[in-house]
């Protein structure tokens, strides 16, 4: 399957100031497929792949010093092929079981900057909480679920999927009809790579349904490892309740209520940094960054959209079913779906959401993300322009926005006295293309 991400990789490798690189995601995301895709297509010898959680004695070159020749010279050995800067890619794949490794890669980098170097692994942000890490001597980047371009791409519907490569537009009204059926099979699949395999090769979303299940047990697994100090009940608890609660305002007590509520903002939290939740704050549409003027106020997306319905025990009939895509699951699934979009279209930058600061004021817009140096609002709706009473209101309070943008399963349309865009949903993650 095509990912997009291979493009990120190759600007990667290609930057004249390239550091070593930390891909982090969600379990299963492809982080390992797209390394070994990337070096197969990119260096004439390949990856040279030192994965810590198959064998211990990887982790012993680490032990006695951090020194890159002395480490280079061990792993070349004991893999019995060369590693040679501009031929090879030098990969640390489950480097969570290794931290030593990853504090070795700001020497790499201050050492043997030539070599291209990369680090991946799950549950990696609790690895780098337990090192001393310096700030610039590595290039983050993480790796999300794929995106519905990409899903397009796995399912053969590349003419479909290049509309949505392309700033959004107008689309003639049976494509547009088109895409909002792939788009309903997206929500019921969702992104994880080995759920759209399942799709691929069975054309069965109960088949599908089971993959999430598993997936989702694989998850409960390691709850283990994420922190001694966190109650893994609670854990559960506040995954299946931060599912229930998208869309709307977050709560910590109400997340798991019998416990308190400084236990459940830690599973929140560690449910977070192990990206199974996606926080997103509130933040003030008066200007950039979006995140310095951020407050508590929280909602949450899942990690994936198809793993969120396995979490709640939605069944595929439940939503196959129903005939407005913003009505499924009472509109959590459209804005699990456009937050989930611009979290991998924007990554780094949010998306956050806004909340009128005036007393008694219920005025909500559902995203705010930063876009060509300005701060885009987004809504995400089904209603006409005169019901959109909180994106006018932001509008109103803060004119140096961009004007709104309403996703929704309506065609494109502009009302340039109203500074409001109506595009389709399926464009959510081709909105950091826009003009």
């Amino acid at each position: 399957m095509k990912r997009l991400f291979l493009e990120k990789l190759q600007q990667w490798k290609d930057s004249p100031l390239r550091k070593p690189l930390v891909l982090r995601g969600l379990r299963q995301t492809g982080k390992t497929w797209c390394l070994q895709e990337f070096a197969r297509t990119s260096f004439p010898g390949g990856i040279r792949l030192i994965d810590f959680e198959q064998s211990r004695k990887w982790a012993t070159v680490f032990e006695s010093d951090l020194d890159p020749q002395r480490i280079l010279t061990e792993l070349e050995l004991l893999l019995g092929h060369p590693i040679r800067a501009g031929q090879t890619m030098l990969v640390f794949d489950e480097v969570q079981q290794c931290p030593r490794a990853l504090a070795a890669l700001r020497y790499f980098y201050e050492q043997m900057p030539e070599l291209h170097v990369a680090a991946a692994g799950s549950l990696l942000d609790f690895a780098l909480e337990s090192i001393s890490f310096p700030v610039g001597r590595v290039q983050f980047l993480d790796l999300f679920p794929m995106t519905f371009g990409e899903f397009l791409l796995a399912t053969g519907r590349a003419s479909l999927a290049d509309l949505l490569l392309a700033p959004p537009g107008p689309i003639p009204p049976a494509l547009h009809e088109t895409l909002l059926q792939e788009l309903r099979r997206y929500w019921m699949i969702g992104g994880m790579p080995r759920c759209v395999q399942t799709w691929v090769d069975t054309q069965s979303i109960l088949e599908v349904r089971a993959e999430q299940d598993n997936l989702l047990s694989a998850f409960r697994q390691d709850f283990s490892k994420y922190t001694p100090q966190v109650d893994h009940h609670c854990l559960q608890t506040v995954l299946e309740n931060a599912a229930k609660t998208v869309g709307s305002q977050m709560a910590y007590a109400r997340l798991a209520p019998d416990y308190s509520g400084t236990t459940a903002k830690k599973a929140f939290q560690v449910l977070a940094m192990a990206r199974l939740l996606h926080p997103v704050c509130a933040a003030s549409a008066a200007g950039l960054p979006l995140g310095s003027a951020a407050t508590p106020r929280l909602k949450t997306i899942l990690g994936d959209i198809g793993l969120l319905q396995s979490v709640c025990h939605r069944t595929a009939a439940d939503e196959w079913a129903q005939p407005d895509l913003l009505a499924i699951y009472r509109g959590a699934l459209a804005e699990q779906f456009v937050g989930q979009e611009l979290a991998a279209g924007f990554p780094g930058h949010g998306p956050f959401w806004w909340k009128r600061e005036a007393r008694n004021s219920t005025a909500e817009v559902d995203y705010l993300v930063e876009l060509h140096h300005g701060v885009q609002p987004i809504e995400v709706k089904s209603g006409r322009a005169g019901s959109l009473k909180s994106l006018h209101q932001l509008l109103r309070d803060h004119p140096g926005c961009r004007d709104g943008l309403v996703l929704s399963c309506a065609p494109w349309a502009a009302l340039p006295g109203q500074r409001l865009r109506f595009i389709p949903l399926y464009f959510a993650g081709s909105l950091n293309r826009l003009a």
